[in-house]
């Protein structure tokens, strides 16, 4: 069994609880939280046996081999760093951390405490995924890359009565780029690789985070155009798609993947049909498992290039777009 604790009582733990349940040999052991009636809570919620408001006695717990983090993004590298200095292994939620310091800081701790770490950038290691990369060579040479996630977010509607929520606070590392863009962003890396040219632009919202972007990728040498928009303040149901020069690989919806068919240029559909997952955490955790089990510390699909490079352009986008968090002037 690998045993986890969690880091972090929100939704999106409990939704990775749901989905590492149904992974062979995953155990949840302890969860740590600021207060000890949220901790509690919880932890009656979930049968965790051990709780904690106090992160050092976390970290070095006898009871936890392995940590899941899903605390607020400006707590991401501090966290995990504590974590595998104590002989954690660690995947942490999307965006890895605020900036690409914090990543190559984390890595370097990782690589010295001879620890896992991965980003739970779930995507990636989604069936369909593997589908659209085992047959992305039949749409021929691929010229156009372009992927849109925009979400109206329920927050939105508080923020706009004038209660500003985690969301879209600057010091949390939050806004619209590192809580949706980058899940348009980091399978076109895992895809094709570091662009060679980012071009951001957004709408600022008076808080200081962005409400809606858009990024303009080139990839000169292969003759790849990138596009990506987002939003936590509107709707969109376009999907995503790669184009290539004998048809495009459509894709329902990028943070899922549930339905992708390639549409070739003759008029004929291919459907790239795969059993599924409903909730689709499931495949993250079963691959961090997987991989604590069989000694290696490092994900070949979330890698620290992918994880590095995508770090890279998020925050080459904001300085574009001049969105600075806090934890970029430490």
């Amino acid at each position: 069994m690998v045993r986890f604790g969690v880091i972090g009582t929100n939704w999106i733990t409990e939704s990775f609880i749901q989905a590492a349940s149904e992974v062979e040999d995953f155990q949840l052991t302890a969860v740590y939280s600021r207060t000890e009636d949220r901790a509690q809570e919880f932890a009656n919620k979930w049968n965790i046996d051990n709780t904690f408001t106090e992160l050092e006695k976390f970290a070095t717990s006898d009871q936890v081999d392995a940590v899941y983090i899903a605390s607020p993004n400006a707590m991401h590298a501090d966290q995990a760093i504590l974590c595998m200095k104590s002989g954690k292994h660690v995947l942490v939620e999307k965006a890895m951390a605020s900036n690409q310091q914090e990543v190559e800081q984390m890595i370097q701790t990782a690589k010295d405490n001879k620890v896992l770490l991965m980003e739970a950038l779930k995507t990636t290691h989604l069936p369909s995924f593997h589908l659209i990369r085992e047959n992305l060579h039949k749409i021929g040479k691929v010229r156009r890359y372009f992927a849109s996630f925009c979400q109206y977010s329920s927050r939105y509607d508080a923020y706009k009565e004038g209660k500003v929520l985690n969301a879209f606070k600057p010091e949390l590392s939050n806004g619209s780029l590192m809580d949706i863009g980058i899940y348009c962003v980091y399978p076109m890396v895992a895809l094709f690789g570091e662009p060679d040219n980012v071009q951001a632009s957004c709408y600022m919202l008076e808080s200081g985070v962005d409400g809606q972007g858009n990024i303009l990728f080139d990839y000169e040498e292969d003759g790849i155009n990138g596009l990506v928009m987002y939003s936590k303040i509107s709707n969109s149901y376009v999907p995503s798609e790669i184009q290539g020069e004998n048809g495009s690989i459509i894709i329902d919806k990028i943070s899922e993947l549930s339905h992708v068919e390639i549409k070739y240029n003759d008029g004929s559909v291919e459907k790239l049909e795969v059993e599924q997952k409903s909730n689709t955490m499931f495949y993250e955790a079963q691959h961090f498992v997987q991989l604590i089990q069989t000694g290696k510390l490092e994900s070949d699909v979330n890698s620290y290039f992918n994880s590095l490079t995508t770090a890279k352009i998020l925050e080459d986008a904001r300085k574009q777009i001049g969105l600075t968090f806090p934890a970029d002037k430490r």
